[in-house]
């Protein structure tokens, strides 16, 4: 059963175990050598992150959704969100249609479930959550900060290899792909609404 241990040397061990997984690239910064190009993200011009990921971050924001076993993602965005959710989710539906929202949330549940079937699959030692998986803004705070690159600007999908690892973001979209339910589209607007809550939110609380 997947279990989040509560031990320094578990994240030590987690983190290396991803980082051998991972293309031998640097993790802040694309690879110069040409005969050997950095990956690059699906949605957008972004390099890809390639080193270790954050797995505290990964633990609080899975915790603050429901854990790994019952994660729902309207609860991790009332978490998030706090007080600013019912508006929060008023603006993304606005925005993006309610078709859209609803297949945002599918998809994200897919998403860490299917991730954390990998993990359980690496046999990937995790550590426990802190504080900030009750703290909707330090979370967000962490949430963001991680999807900052190398040029300031922030990307969904650098986030996202900072919390489960490149190759793995690099899977789980392509199990969405392959999803008859799911597919492509929901793939782009799973990316597409996220980084706009991502964006909502550091606007919000001035990240």
């Amino acid at each position: 059963m997947f279990q989040f241990r509560n031990a320094a040397v578990a994240l030590v061990a987690g983190a290396a175990i991803f980082a051998s997984a991972a293309p031998s690239i640097a993790a802040d910064s694309p690879k110069t050598d040409a005969s050997a190009p950095a990956a690059m993200a699906r949605f957008s011009k972004a390099v890809s992150y390639t080193g270790a990921p954050k797995l505290v971050t990964t633990v609080d924001m899975i915790t603050a959704g429901g854990g790994p076993t019952a994660f729902d993602t309207t609860k991790l965005v009332g978490v998030l969100a706090g007080s600013l959710t019912s508006a929060e989710l008023a603006s993304l539906t606005k925005q993006f249609g309610a078709d859209n929202v609803t297949s945002f949330v599918k998809t994200f549940n897919f998403v860490v479930n299917d991730a954390v079937k990998q993990v359980v699959a690496a046999k990937v030692p995790l550590p426990a959550a802190d504080a900030d998986a009750k703290d909707g803004k330090a979370l967000s705070g962490d949430l963001y900060k991680l999807g900052v690159t190398p040029t300031g600007a922030f990307d969904v999908e650098y986030m996202l290899d900072q919390l489960v690892t490149h190759p793995i973001h690099v899977q789980v979209m392509n199990d969405i792909d392959a999803d008859k339910t799911m597919g492509p589209k929901a793939d782009a607007n799973y990316h597409a609404v996220l980084t706009q809550a991502m964006t909502d939110l550091k606007a919000a609380y001035k990240l």
